[in-house]
């Protein structure tokens, strides 16, 4: 048997394209998605039998558990786990910061990779290999952009968790890194206002922003054998606009 991959927010764009270069024969995907799962579909079509598909609310703390017991119980032991959801970045003033909304998000980022971390680095430790890797956002590289608090702060508490867990877990063979692309043009920029968009294009360096195929190389290697010496590192993917 191959890898076998757990991919939080595995129906995004990123997680498609990401499957899609990592895959080779003998690979096992565990593809978690919101509701969105038709994403997925060529994929699983392309790779019959590779990719097991699960929708699962990670905002609802009963959902996750179910899912995390499913796997335990229905799939081989994860040797990969990339965690890339989050909910849409909404720019609103801080006067009018969404407490409740900043909850479900992070439930989304924070709790849910603590869950899933818990219930399954160990096992990569027993192993004496693993590879964990976590999407964070060049905001948190210099000064963010204004009114996007809830969103960095989310954020900002993953990047805490990842380097945590790299001291934690570099003597047992397992890596644990972040990437931490610019605006990425994806269907996660549904709800930023395209001038936002536009700008950021702009003042990057290279004149646009990035995109899946410009992040999901740097993944990639991330997540390889090659990678086995680097640990607890934020590599940004940024155009050059990070500097």
């Amino acid at each position: 048997m191959g890898n076998v991959y757990l991919i939080t927010g595995a129906s995004s764009d990123v997680g498609c394209a990401l499957i899609e270069r990592l895959y080779q024969e003998g690979d096992i995907f565990i593809a978690q998605g919101a509701g969105d799962l038709k994403g997925l579909a060529e994929l699983c079509q392309a790779h019959p039998g590779a990719i097991r598909t699960y929708d699962v609310d990670l905002t609802n703390e009963a959902a996750l558990c179910a899912f995390i017991e499913d796997v335990q119980k229905n799939c081989p032991a994860p040797t990969h786990f990339v965690h890339l959801p989050a909910l849409r970045v909404v720019n609103t003033k801080f006067k009018k910061f969404d407490e409740e909304r900043f909850e479900l998000d992070l439930s989304v980022q924070v709790r849910s990779a603590v869950a899933l971390c818990k219930a399954f680095v160990p096992g990569m430790a027993k192993a004496k290999k693993g590879r964990v890797l976590f999407m964070l956002t060049s905001y948190l590289l210099g000064m963010p952009p204004k009114n996007t608090a809830a969103y960095v702060m989310a954020k900002s508490a993953l990047a805490g968790l990842a380097k945590s867990l790299a001291a934690d877990y570099a003597s047992f063979g397992v890596t644990v890194n972040c990437v931490a692309p610019s605006m990425m043009e994806t269907k996660f920029l549904a709800e930023t206002s395209d001038l936002i968009v536009q700008a950021s294009a702009e003042a990057n360096p290279m004149g646009r922003n990035a995109r899946p195929s410009d992040v999901v190389p740097a993944m990639a290697f991330l997540l390889s054998d090659e990678a086995g010496f680097i640990t607890g590192v934020t590599l940004p993917i940024t155009g050059g606009s990070a500097l």
